[in-house]
């Protein structure tokens, strides 16, 4: 009898820990795509589409909508302050720099979170919408609302965690319903900069600069990831999301991500009267009328400002065919420094490093820079902090590649967002070592 019994404890025990691993569902992170004509709801590319992955920075996604759910609902309003929160503050970069016990506003973090994919910007949001609450189960309570039966989330920025989980098909949908639901408050995602307390802060998302009649969505990167993407692309009235997980680069994923569309696009169901539905009015201003023409990668981005967060057209524009977009273009002006992606695949080098708050401050004077040449073409500029990105290791870890134009042609090559002269020299000292020329510059230089 007492070995029966011991059998039958053994027995139960095994099935309890398979069932417990089988409830865990750990992410895969392998690579996923998932296509959807948005009019009829048919899918017109899939692959892995329930394949669990981490979602990264997609995760804003949701935490945006719960933003445009509160700002309709009148719980908040787009000059609302929020507080950003002691934890929010000590986030690992992309993020604005706002010190902890200050404010921004809704509309800061709203385009902080679209434009430059602001982790604090995020996290802060999350916190102050969830009322003391779990941020994570929140955003995971309105996931199941929304259908997306496979996702679950941790926190309101998408930084990594073993247990934020998504799919593919879930990412689609979540699209679907920021364009059904916030129609008005979507098209912020073509925002392309923002001035921010006295800086411009560009956005990221290349392929949507250069495929025609795409208007958003999000790009994603952490370790575990891979690179993601989610897309929405409008032509003559064919609605099309996209979604990518886990490319192996941001140019690969971005040259797949195309691919798809151009098979699928022109399959998709046009719809003439596929005019956003009508929504109530936000506290923001128009913008001039899109162009008819693709757009290309020196167009100068439209800026917002934050006292009137300019907007694309209220009709989408059609423009007929999508766009071709070239595999090897697309690789070479893969997504810089100076984007979400790369600056998220430096997370396990900074996740054991404590942010000090005290370095953070939005005040670019605080901020340190480090040009490594100059080029007769933004291109150039751009390959040669890449090259030396890879050069240099973990010593440039945190900072952003930026080509700025200097006038006459010419453009900087720099590394920027150092938070102080030592770390900048620290990491001019290894880029001569790499034999690459270096010069050290205040944060207004």
């Amino acid at each position: 009898m007492r070995r029966l019994t011991a059998l039958r404890l053994a027995v139960l025990g095994t099935l309890m820990l398979a069932s417990a691993l089988f409830a865990a569902e750990p992410a895969e992170a392998g690579y996923a795509h998932f296509v959807l004509d948005a009019n009829t709801g048919k899918v017109l590319a899939s692959e892995n589409a329930d394949t669990l992955n981490h979602p990264a920075s997609l995760t804003k996604m949701m935490t945006l909508y719960m933003t445009f759910e509160a700002l309709r609902a009148g719980r908040i309003g787009w000059d609302t302050r929020i507080p950003m929160t002691r934890r929010a503050a000590h986030v690992i970069p992309l993020k604005l720099g706002v010190r902890a016990g200050q404010s921004l506003t809704v509309r800061e973090a709203v385009l902080g979170m679209i434009v430059l994919s602001a982790n604090d910007a995020a996290e802060t949001m999350c916190d102050y919408l969830a009322r003391g609450g779990d941020c994570g189960s929140m955003l995971t309570r309105k996931a199941r609302q929304l259908g997306m039966t496979r996702t679950t989330f941790r926190n309101g920025s998408g930084l990594p965690d073993s247990r934020q989980v998504t799919t593919a098909r879930d990412m689609a949908r979540l699209g679907v319903s920021l364009i059904r639901d916030y129609p008005s408050e979507y098209r912020l995602f073509s925002t392309r900069a923002f001035a921010f307390r006295g800086r411009t802060i560009h956005g990221h998302n290349r392929l949507m600069y250069r495929y025609r009649g795409m208007d958003g969505i999000k790009t994603g990167y952490t370790n575990a990831s891979g690179f993601n993407i989610v897309t929405a692309v409008n032509e003559d009235g064919r609605r099309v999301i996209g979604v990518v997980m886990g490319g192996r680069s941001a140019g690969a994923r971005d040259a797949k991500m195309a691919a798809l569309l151009n098979a699928t696009v022109p399959t998709a169901m046009a719809r003439r009267d596929a005019a956003p539905k009508a929504a109530p009015p936000v506290a923001v201003a128009g913008a001039p009328e899109p162009a008819r023409e693709p757009q290309r990668e020196r167009e100068e981005p439209v800026v917002a400002s934050l006292d009137s967060v300019p907007l694309p057209a209220a009709r989408y524009n059609p423009v007929g065919k999508p766009a071709k977009v070239a595999k090897a273009s697309l690789e070479k002006a893969s997504d810089d420094g100076d984007d979400e992606d790369v600056a998220e695949a430096t997370q396990a080098a900074l996740a054991s490093e404590e942010p000090n708050p005290d370095n953070m401050s939005s005040d670019p004077d605080t901020l340190w820079q480090v040009q490594i040449a100059t080029s007769k073409s933004e291109d150039d500029a751009r390959g040669l902090l890449e090259k030396a990105r890879g050069k240099a290791g973990a010593s440039l870890n945190g900072v952003m590649n930026f080509a700025q134009a200097a006038g006459g042609g010419v453009y900087r090559a720099r590394f920027i967002g150092f938070n102080s002269r030592e770390t900048a020299e620290g990491a001019c000292r290894v880029l001569k070592a790499k034999s690459f020329s270096c010069q050290v510059i205040s944060g207004n230089g």
